[in-house]
């Protein structure tokens, strides 16, 4: 998830969700178009994959022959822009780009960009990810070219690499004080020297430098306007692209919005007052099956129930034999914060270290806790690259906080939010660039602000805040469920619909908590 940061907020904003599609039919000749930016696309065959790889995607294996028959009307290509667009005549990098053109061409409303999340996140399959996610927002390509495109700093796109070396392990139990300051002081001169090792590259890495650098591939691509899909940190990207481009921007979707300021430390805490609050409704949810997971037969009993057994961890870590981590109360925590696609298997886990006496951990703990992250697949692209992530967040980031700032923080989200709140982290300390400060400012045009009611990744209220700042229509999404719209096939007909016709209602209920059916399977497998 990204941040963001408010700017200019005069004057009320012109939000027009009613536009006909003869006012977004944009193409222009491509030619035309490129001449005036000095962008034009370098078309070339698109990369090929083995199966494992697109797997490894996220692809379930029955789909693998239409992903396949996808990248064969895949377009990919490159166009050179700017390192520095104050020197547009100095270096020049390269941003992959591609394009699945729309189906029913003689009814084409246009391009529509794919924002991914991060920063830090490939775009350059979204097209091909899009059509496969399922029938209904499959049909986006109907009638718009899908455009797909690498942040610069990422996969295809000219990038850079600064290995991060983890900070040291503060050891099981409750973090300490002293072990809290050898984590600042470890990440802050890991980023310190980061930061050191290319800033002419690294000092670029802005959403505003993103937003140009999407501007280029609007005009290398023919079009006089972009129409936007943004998705967590690409909904920052599409408010800043809108911000800087009023003109040369069509209809905007952004599902589960950043909130509009640039800090690290005011991020953290609305991450973590969400995910307190989400609780609440696990809490609920648990105590309506206590038969299935005996922590409770109110949402008050389950809440005090969780409380104590991360208490008991805190006082008490066990290590299992067959985990390679120590259980405390911090992994009570990160199960209490999961959301409703996984409460059966959090209720699960949650009895089970509440019953926990074998050497060796439960099966739900270890399935959940104990997971390894995947290997590298040969010949797979980039899906994340934290070098960009780390750059561009720490190059607008306005809070940097130090050590006391952190501790004194760390310390109150701990009271405020006992029963979900654990992550200590530095944040941006140490950076060594300069702040780069991107104000998003209301503008005229069509605007949709698709924020989800529990989010804990963007907290609802952020969708209320960047509403203010920016202004557009707020479409809420009754669900946990970060950037669910175009996956639950009730919203996603909602956003082909404004795609279509620039018309929208005023929310879905996304994707369902688990029915009673659910629980009872989860409680037939403890």
């Amino acid at each position: 998830m990204r941040r963001a940061r408010v700017g200019g907020m005069g004057g009320l904003a012109c939000v027009v969700l009613t536009l006909g599609s003869a006012a977004l039919s944009n193409a222009v000749p491509a030619a035309a178009a490129a001449s005036r930016s000095g962008s034009t696309v370098d078309w070339k065959p698109c990369p090929t994959y083995s199966d494992e790889a697109i797997a490894s995607l996220g692809t379930p294996n029955e789909q693998i022959p239409q992903f396949r028959a996808q990248m064969k009307r895949l377009e990919c290509g490159t166009i050179s822009v700017p390192l520095d667009y104050r020197h547009p005549k100095g270096r020049k990098i390269s941003i992959a780009v591609t394009r699945l053109g729309a189906v029913d061409t003689e009814h084409r409303l246009g391009a529509l960009a794919m924002a991914p999340g991060g920063p830090g996140g490939s775009g350059y399959l979204d097209p091909i990810r899009m059509t496969l996610r399922n029938k209904v927002i499959a049909q986006l390509n109907d009638r718009y070219d899908l455009i797909g495109f690498d942040p610069r700093g990422v996969n295809y796109s000219t990038k850079t690499n600064c290995a991060g070396t983890p900070p040291p392990n503060a050891g099981p139990g409750p973090l300490t004080k002293a072990s809290a300051e050898r984590i600042y002081e470890a990440t802050a001169a890991d980023n310190a020297a980061c930061g050191r090792s290319d800033p002419a590259f690294l000092g670029q890495l802005t959403t505003a430098n993103v937003a140009r650098d999407l501007d280029r591939v609007r005009a290398a691509i023919g079009e006089r306007r972009l129409n936007i899909l943004g998705f967590s940190w690409g909904t920052w990207l599409g408010a800043v692209y809108r911000s800087l481009f009023p003109g040369r921007t069509g209809r905007v979707f952004l599902d589960s919005p950043a909130p509009p300021y640039t800090s690290f430390a005011e991020h953290d805490e609305g991450v973590a007052e969400a995910t307190e609050r989400d609780f609440a409704r696990m809490a609920a949810w648990l105590a309506r099956y206590h038969t299935t997971y005996g922590l409770g037969a109110t949402a008050q009993q389950v809440r005090a129930t969780v409380l104590k057994l991360r208490h008991d961890y805190d006082a008490n870590p066990k290590t299992f034999t067959d985990l390679n981590r120590p259980i405390d109360g911090s992994s009570v925590a990160q199960l209490a914060g999961m959301t409703s696609p996984h409460w059966p298997q959090a209720g699960r886990a949650l009895a089970e270290l509440r019953d926990a006496t074998s050497p060796q951990a439960p099966p739900t703990v270890k399935e959940i806790l104990g997971a390894e992250p995947p290997k590298p697949v040969p010949g797979a692209p980039e899906m994340m690259n934290m070098t960009m992530n780390r750059a561009t967040i720490c190059n607008e980031d306005q809070s940097r906080s130090g050590f006391s700032a952190a501790w004194t923080a760390y310390q109150q989200r701990l009271k405020r939010y006992p029963v979900t709140a654990f992550y200590f982290g530095a944040g941006c300390a140490g950076w060594p660039l300069p702040v780069q400060q991107t104000r998003v400012h209301r503008t005229g045009g069509s605007l949709v602000l698709s924020g989800h009611r529990y989010d804990i990744m963007s907290a609802y209220k952020w969708t209320l805040q960047m509403q203010a700042a920016i202004g557009g229509k707020v479409y809420t999404v009754d669900d946990d469920v970060h950037i669910s719209a175009t996956y639950v096939p009730e919203c996603a007909a909602d956003v082909v619909a404004y795609f279509t016709t620039g018309r929208i209602d005023n929310g879905c209920d996304g994707q369902k908590a688990p029915t009673p059916q659910d629980a009872q399977q989860a409680g037939s497998r403890t």
